[in-house]
């Protein structure tokens, strides 16, 4: 814990390479979360950051110009999805995948490797690479380290991950699980190695290592040697136990250096978010609120609101009342669309524009969660919003979850204290 002369003492600090630069802004002086500027080619961005996932070149629902007023500065594409369509050929002649989408902001590419494992039945993971058979025609297909990076090169995403072994933290097999950590290794140097653009695109490492808390460690050591510009954690959201997951992220962030990005893979429910950035983290990404936009649901500060339900088919209020999203904000304010929980409950079975909305909505909701969260941890007022923010979705105050309850008394804050 920090003291209050050491608080009052802190100054920025940063950290560059040759397309990123990363500095501290600000830590609070009970846990480990910190506030960030990242600068990337196309532009800044702030941290810690919740990062929309627009799979295949497109945020479903969304245009660019939308996903933009929303404050999102990094979202992601799919290396696997826009590998096999459009194809790298289009890819390049386009002069890559800002251009092809018409977003003037950061983006950032995840390798296609999870989906290698998580997506196709008939993968077969070797030293080489992962073989598959194309969903498309059924044809074998290869992909390396190496054909990561080309593609990534010509996505020309900002950031750029390795090509991982990727395993289920709940997998039974531990020499299985050394294995992909060991070999995640080994590719992140033939990653390394076949990078063509360093100057203008940044490669982060990812740590494997299942729930094994040494296993993970030790990846630590061995990706920090490499000096990748950030280091993500991988391989979580993948079945395993809170406590777990939250064990995990506090043993990774506490052996990563001070001033560099952290970022935690494929987590999106806002807990999960406000308990990472306490350990320690300061990036996330997650398909979850845009797809649960689609079935209906409204992420908001009380918790998630099915707008199918009869209750909200006469409830002329907004989505979420005080929300600053262009759906709920007052209809006297500019932008506003005036929408009403009834129009969303009418069209919510049957027309897209509900799903469009919603993800207008949820999208806001996360992106402004993350702004809450900075501005709290600059302010040293981070424990104190950790409670109102818990206090939100747990208004009896008793019902927290124990895994929440546990992996912030690590860190300093007692949720069961008045």
């Amino acid at each position: 814990m920090w003291t209050t002369a050491r608080r009052m003492a802190f100054t920025t600090k940063s950290a560059s390479s040759a397309a990123l630069t990363f500095e501290l802004v600000g830590m609070c002086s009970t846990t480990r979360a910190r506030a960030s500027i990242l600068t990337l080619p196309h532009g800044q961005v702030n941290l810690p950051i919740f990062m929309p996932v627009a799979t295949q070149a497109s945020l479903k629902g969304l245009t660019p110009e939308q996903l933009e007023a929303t404050g999102c500065r990094l979202c992601l594409n799919n290396t696997y999805h826009l590998g096999l369509k459009p194809g790298q050929k289009v890819l390049d002649t386009v002069g890559g995948a800002h251009k092809f989408q018409g977003w003037n902001h950061n983006l950032l590419t995840d390798s296609g490797g999870f989906q290698m494992v998580s997506l196709l039945k008939l993968a077969n993971v070797t030293e080489e690479g992962v073989r598959f058979l194309s969903p498309h025609d059924g044809s074998p297909m290869l992909l390396t380290p190496e054909h990561s990076m080309s593609l990534q090169n010509s996505i020309g995403s900002d950031i750029m991950m390795q090509l991982d072994d990727v395993l289920v933290t709940t997998h039974p097999d531990k020499a299985r699980m050394r294995e992909a950590m060991e070999r995640s290794v080994r590719w992140l140097d033939r990653c390394i190695a076949a990078h063509r653009y360093p100057e203008r695109q940044s490669l982060f490492c990812i740590i494997q290592g299942g729930l094994d808390l040494e296993m993970r460690r030790e990846c630590c050591r061995e990706m920090v040697a490499r000096d990748t510009p950030g280091i993500a954690i991988g391989g979580l959201s993948g079945g395993e136990a809170k406590d777990d997951f939250c064990k995990v992220v506090a043993t990774c962030t506490e052996q990563l250096p001070e001033l560099k990005p952290r970022y935690v893979m494929g987590i999106g429910y806002p807990e999960d978010l406000v308990v990472s950035v306490a350990l320690g983290a300061d990036m996330f990404d997650c398909v979850w609120p845009t797809r649960t936009a689609r079935f209906g649901n409204a992420i908001t500060k009380h918790g998630v609101l099915n707008m199918k339900r009869e209750m909200y088919a006469a409830d002329f209020g907004p989505i979420e009342e005080g929300c600053g999203c262009q759906c709920c904000r007052p209809v006297n304010q500019e932008g506003s669309l005036g929408i009403a929980r009834a129009f969303i409950h009418h069209n919510a079975a049957k027309e897209t524009v509900a799903a469009h909305l919603l993800t207008l909505h949820n999208v806001w909701y996360q992106l402004d969660l993350m702004r809450q969260v900075r501005e709290a941890i600059i302010a040293d007022r981070f424990p104190a919003f950790v409670k109102e923010f818990f206090g939100g979705l747990y208004p009896d105050g008793q019902s927290y979850p124990s895994w929440a309850v546990n992996a912030l008394r690590g860190v300093g804050i007692d949720l069961l204290e008045s």
